[in-house]
């Protein structure tokens, strides 16, 4: 029996923008609380499943697969802070970690539990737990949760010498610091509407209210209140995609006022940190001189531009992209080549030199270091073919210490499977790198089917990490490859600034040359190609199928950023002022322009297009439900071929999709079982 889709009504709105014509059929399915609207996502799910039903046994037999290599009860490597060691679990069974601490020197059964998630989330289909802090006194935890996936944080302080919450509960929290004495606790909120995180607060121990510190007046500009790991300082950044000013407060007690340090500049972004020795000085990284950013200090007393004294100067082929300080020690990340590398330097001056790493293509970066006075801090490494592994490592004798590495139940041997780096070049003969891992004797004959993904934006790098459940795919035969496309961070600021704004279009142009690399070097089957991408990535999914609908044989979009134009114009939604930065302002009629050649919704046209699986989640506050909703009805009165269209709806989750972890593992199997059965390797969709 031949399925029938769903068909959204369609109720046209028509705009004139810019002088050019517009109209949208299903502007009403951003009505959540339409009937109607529920209706039609529900129909949507109904459809999906049905659609699925010949790959409900190759899903189930890959959940169980993918959770057969899962070690499901678990302990974290434990992390020193002020005289106890914290850690989370897992219990085979139990969808949440359990967050616990035990005082330095007790024995193991002498357990705190701080925090079952698995509690907190009884009776709610989502739980996620944001800021965790622990009072300088370890007596009281701050914390925060949400319960429906639309990141709206709700605050409460736990006296964890009694095991109660006090009497205080703040919504809408983003960010959390405390005092040393514990006497006060400032937080960041956000906008009701905008979700803009905009207003410091500061909330005193016994006292009749809180006190408004600081608003943010700029809607561009959001606000993050931290503390230095020196112990010593308060920080609240105030930041935009591309400026940034930084205020400090002495972290001995709540009172006084925030000093401003560098005034914002447009353009010009910089952070903190602090070290008390050599005359008490802010270390700062900054991109006053270059794009990728320099280092310099300034007596902490006393910052201001003509008083910054050089580190480590710009460099054009080096992203410095964090800094830490301990008591004896400076850590830079930086990374080059698209490779990250961590640069440790002495206080004195007296030795610098990077750690090594043995692979061509992996992540390294720094663990949980919450102490200051060490000389012994922990690092994570992974890469496509080694699990996550968790390190000590000595700054002074360069000596690393593996503490944990993640293991894969019932044995992983990484020599069967092979990671290369491969480059890509696009049509302005740029190039572009592409990462690949691939079981080590599946030949590179034109024949192996594979799934390429990829992100490009906000100058994040698209991370090079293991997954033991990608596994699954490797073991069936399938290359997994990633194009590390500009408007991503994986050659620093200059990478970002390709692809954002008005040079966007470099980023799925830069897909596609990805992709086309893959097949002419035989490294995969032309018609045999799955493309995946999330959020920003999903947008990348809408341009490149609609450039080059015949390049790719499925699509799987996960809460793609599809509307960008009537996202862009609406600015009550999370994704628009503070985004102009990236994408621009559509009511500039040139960036109009930009925005209008790509934006998938606005370009979809009538022909052929490959499978389609296209998840969002109806409590997304990042990319709205309505946007992927609207992409797919619209798409079903122009596809000419009989391919899957599938829109799939969590109606009880956020941006990031389930929250626990079983339910998403569920969630990935079926994304798995639809490229496998699309490619043609297992499975079916008839």
């Amino acid at each position: 029996m031949m399925l029938i889709p769903p068909s959204a009504p369609r109720h046209p709105i028509a705009t004139i923008r810019h002088g050019e014509s517009f109209t949208d059929d299903f502007a009403w399915l951003r009505d959540k609380e339409n009937p109607d609207t529920i209706a039609y996502l529900e129909s949507e799910n109904a459809y999906t499943e049905a659609v699925m039903a010949p790959t409900r046994e190759l899903q189930e037999h890959l959940y169980r697969e993918m959770l057969g290599r899962i070690k499901e009860t678990d302990l974290s490597v434990p992390v020193q802070r002020g005289g106890y060691w914290y850690y989370t679990r897992t219990e085979e069974g139990k969808q949440y970690a359990i967050h616990c601490r035990r005082a330095d020197g007790a024995a193991e059964d002498r357990e705190e539990v701080l925090i079952d998630v698995n509690l907190l989330a009884q009776g709610k289909p989502f739980m996620a737990l944001g800021d965790f802090a622990v009072s300088d006194d370890t007596r009281l935890l701050a914390y925060s949760t949400d319960d429906t996936g639309f990141r709206q944080y709700t605050l409460v302080i736990k006296d964890l010498s009694v095991g109660a919450l006090l009497d205080f509960r703040r919504e809408r929290v983003t960010s959390v610091a405390w005092t040393v004495d514990g006497l006060d606790l400032f937080y960041t909120v956000e906008d009701d509407t905008t979700k803009r995180s905009y207003q410091l607060w500061r909330h005193t121990l016994g006292g009749t209210g809180d006190r408004l510190v600081f608003e943010e007046a700029d809607e561009a500009f959001s606000v993050h209140v931290s503390r230095t790991r020196s112990r010593g300082w308060l920080v609240l950044q105030c930041g935009s995609h591309t400026t940034s000013e930084c205020r400090v407060l002495p972290a001995a007690s709540g009172g006084g006022e925030w000093r401003l340090l560098l005034p914002r500049v447009a353009d010009i972004e910089y952070d903190i940190e602090h070290h008390p020795a050599a005359g008490d000085r802010f270390i700062i990284r900054i991109n006053d001189t270059g794009r990728n950013f320099r280092l310099v200090f300034a007596p902490a007393a006393d910052v201001r531009r003509e008083r910054l004294v050089e580190m480590v100067a710009h460099r054009p082929n080096v992203m410095l992209e964090g800094i830490d300080c301990f008591a004896k020690h400076l850590i830079v990340s930086e990374r080059e080549g698209g490779v990250p590398q961590l640069s440790v330097s002495r206080i004195d001056g007296h030795r610098s030199y990077r750690i090594a790493f043995p692979e061509p293509a992996y992540e390294a970066y720094l663990h949980v270091n919450p102490e200051w006075d060490v000389t012994t801090i922990r690092i994570g490494y992974q890469s496509l073919v080694t699990p996550a592994s968790v390190y000590d490592y000595d700054l002074d004798t360069t000596e690393r210490t593996l503490l944990k590495q993640q293991e894969v139940v019932g044995g992983y041997d990484p020599s069967r499977f092979i990671s290369e780096r491969h480059e890509a070049r696009a049509g302005d003969g740029t190039a572009i790198p592409v990462s690949l891992v691939r079981r080590r004797d599946v030949p590179a004959d034109g024949t192996a089917p594979c799934l390429l993904t990829g992100y490009g934006a906000y100058g994040y790098p698209y991370p090079v990490t293991f997954s033991s459940n990608r596994l699954s795919l490797l073991e069936r035969g399938m290359v997994v490859a990633i194009a590390h496309v500009r408007g991503g961070g994986e050659l620093g600021k200059y990478w970002h600034d390709a692809g954002r704004m008005a040079h966007k279009l470099n980023t799925f142009t830069d897909f596609i040359a990805s992709a086309e690399l893959l097949i002419d070097h035989g490294l995969v089957a032309r018609g045999r190609l799955a493309i995946e991408g999330g959020s920003a990535g999903g947008l990348l999914m809408g341009a490149v199928t609609n450039l080059r609908p015949d390049l790719f044989r499925a699509v799987v979009s996960q809460v793609p950023f599809v509307d960008v134009l009537n996202t862009m114009l609406d600015a009550t939604l999370p994704l628009t002022v503070a985004e102009y930065e990236e994408w621009g302002n559509p009511q500039v009629e040139e960036q109009f322009r930009w925005l209008r050649a790509y934006c998938p919704y606005t370009n979809l046209r009538g022909g052929r297009y490959p499978a389609m699986l296209v998840r969002t989640s109806l409590n997304d506050s990042q990319v709205m439900y309505w946007e992927p909703a609207k992409y797919v009805a619209k798409l079903r009165l122009l596809t000419t071929d009989q391919h899957p269209l599938l829109l799939l709806t969590n109606m009880g989750a956020g941006h990031g999709g389930a929250s626990g972890r079983y339910d998403r593992l569920r969630e990935i199997a079926g994304d798995y079982a639809f490229v496998l059965a699309a490619v043609g390797v297992e499975g079916t969709l008839d």
